[in-house]
């Protein structure tokens, strides 16, 4: 089953829901959205369209990180020295309750983690990503995703992601994913933001498509739109099983 979409509503949310059959909401990193645009979002989407979600950047990002100028929650000084990076505070556990509530609104499939490059692989952080999901509850039917950036082997990644059941979230042009039973593709663009992929980077990406398994591909460059338009073509005649993409073409 190939899920496609963008990363965000970059385009009206209506047009989006006749475009495209999933979604990755961003506004769930940098602030959740209230109750009743989620319910509204719910309500508005087509059936069998899917939600994934990003977890609060109070779980995953240090307070120091520039993502946080879009927070509007208003923190003390000690809540934000112990923001992020899953330590075992109650700040993070916040972040997490908050996050697991809007992916229950959403009827979310899946919630990203995404951690920044400074969460480096050291024995602190796996130890605290250990105790943080082997604490949390984790919904029947939910995937939790998880993606490293920055200089993380791939042995490491493969064992905390067996050890803690989480799929492995990559851009697949930067790394392959290390957890064939369910890829999660971001792409972010090859040479930055604003790159449009050509048509042959699309092939590439349609002839990495696991045979079997869910693969998510959703578009987070900023000519995301057009981009993923054309992937959907693309994959219209594959001949893999099912392709959930895009219910217009025009």
């Amino acid at each position: 089953m190939i899920h496609l979409g963008l990363c965000g509503f970059t385009m009206n949310t209506e047009e989006y829901f006749r475009t495209f059959r999933a979604v990755e909401v961003q506004q769930t990193f940098y602030q959740p959205p209230m109750k009743r645009t989620m319910e509204r979002w719910r309500a508005m989407a087509p059936e069998g369209f899917e939600f994934t979600i990003k977890s609060w950047q109070l779980v995953t990002h240090l307070a120091t990180s520039g993502t946080y100028r879009r927070l509007r929650t208003p923190l003390s000084v000690e809540e934000k020295a112990e923001c992020g990076a899953f330590r075992p505070t109650a700040i993070v556990m916040q972040g997490w309750t908050m996050t697991l509530q809007c992916a229950r609104i959403l009827r979310a499939k899946a919630i990203l983690f995404q951690c920044p490059a400074s969460f480096k692989p050291t024995t602190e952080n796996i130890d605290n990503m250990h105790r943080f999901f082997e604490s949390i509850e984790r919904p029947a039917g939910m995937n939790f995703l998880w993606e490293p950036r920055g200089d993380w082997p791939d042995e490491t990644v493969a064992t905390i992601c067996r050890e803690l059941r989480l799929a492995h979230a990559v851009d697949p042009f930067v790394r392959p994913s290390l957890t064939p039973a369910l890829t999660y593709w971001r792409l972010h663009g090859i040479t930055g933001s604003r790159h449009v992929y050509s048509d042959a980077e699309l092939r590439q990406l349609v002839a990495w498509i696991p045979v079997r398994g869910d693969c998510w591909v959703l578009f987070n460059n900023l000519p995301r739109v057009g981009d993923a338009k054309r992937f959907a073509a693309m994959i219209a005649g594959c001949p893999h099983e099912s392709v959930d993409a895009t219910s217009s073409l025009e």
